[in-house]
């Protein structure tokens, strides 16, 4: 079954199936989408670090998310990340059956779309999803073929964590807040892994790679492939940008926990992934995420004396259950933990 499911082991169609066609009014309307030359790009090793942090809460303020650039991870690894993701996706359709699955509570799983047991049209992706802390526990489940994917991966998800932890940070610090407030509330984080493939597509008006969503967790880092274009974010509420990748940067954007810590004052930014006729594209998401206990809430720092919180108090476990409960595009699941009186 998994192997007829996995769009990277089909042979290239000239129309898309019907399953992953689009109603009409969400679809992704290619030629309404501007390209912006303003998106954040921050350089995390200017020597004015005060500077660097108010361009972070910035762009928090006004887009959700940012580039970073000089981030403490080199250029070769971000390369092998990509090359053997890629490797991943091109091995022969019965060694990729081992590992695939649809069931989304499964720690390390090769899938495809969403949530294919729950959504009623398809997304034209596959991606394989990894655990990553702590990385012993988990590594020994990864995929062994490619000979060299559990080393490459590993060494990656490790920095990945640093830089992650550094910039939550530096994201507290433009709240006003203590540098290790947020880490301190969030605990002992969990930390995943989207490994993306996006197939050509025959029609790319007609589809998603991915629809528009906020990410459920604190801070998602994503490496784009060098190449190819993908990665749209909805600014202002009406207008998608493309945010076109930019040799050796970084992706950061905040996930809807930081919104919540924030009261409401960074974003949780929508964003999609769109996909094209000419190329295949890669991707590589990395998210930091609370562990389950974490309660979170507003920073009281933060809510001003006279004024109700803008979220309720609630566990992450309680947030990730009601996410994972619900489409993928639907209203923002923040929005159930609102509260009641500014509903």
């Amino acid at each position: 079954m998994a192997k007829h499911q996995l769009l990277s082991t089909v042979e290239r169609r000239e129309t898309l199936p019907e399953s992953y066609i689009r109603p009409e009014s969400d679809r992704p309307r290619l030629s309404e989408v501007m390209t912006d030359n303003n998106i954040p790009l921050i350089d995390l090793t200017s020597p004015d670090k005060e500077r660097v942090i108010t361009e972070i809460g910035l762009a928090c303020q006004t887009y959700g998310f940012f580039q970073v650039i000089n981030h403490g991870i080199s250029e070769d690894l971000l390369e092998k990340v990509m090359a053997v993701g890629l490797q991943f996706f091109r091995l022969p359709a019965e060694e990729k059956a081992k590992l695939y699955s649809d069931e989304p509570s499964k720690k390390i799983r090769l899938s495809t779309s969403f949530n294919v047991r729950k959504e009623t049209v398809h997304n034209w992706r596959d991606y394989l999803r990894l655990h990553c802390h702590p990385l012993e526990e988990f590594l020994p489940e990864w995929p062994s073929n490619p000979e060299s994917f559990k080393e490459i991966i590993s060494t990656y998800c490790h920095e990945v964590r640093l830089l992650g932890l550094r910039l939550l940070g530096m994201i507290s610090l433009s709240l006003g807040l203590e540098e290790d407030y947020i880490e301190k509330v969030l605990g002992e984080q969990e930390q995943h892994m989207a490994v993306n493939y996006y197939p050509q597509c025959p029609e790319p008006d007609l589809t998603f790679g991915l629809p528009k969503h906020t990410d459920p967790n604190a801070i998602t880092i994503l490496l784009q492939d060098p190449k190819v274009a993908g990665l749209q974010v909805l600014k202002d509420g009406d207008q998608w940008i493309a945010v076109n990748p930019r040799a050796n940067a970084l992706v950061i954007n905040l996930g809807d926990q930081l919104q919540a810590l924030s009261n409401g004052a960074y974003k949780s930014v929508w964003h999609r992934a769109v996909v094209n006729a000419a190329q295949e594209r890669m991707s590589v998401a990395s998210f930091l995420c609370p562990c389950n206990s974490a309660v979170i809430s507003p920073a009281p720092s933060l809510v001003a004396d006279e004024d109700a919180p803008v979220y309720q108090s609630y566990t992450y476990d309680e947030y990730y259950k009601k996410f994972w409960s619900r489409n993928l595009d639907q209203e923002h699941c923040l929005e159930l933990f609102r509260t009641p009186k500014l509903q």
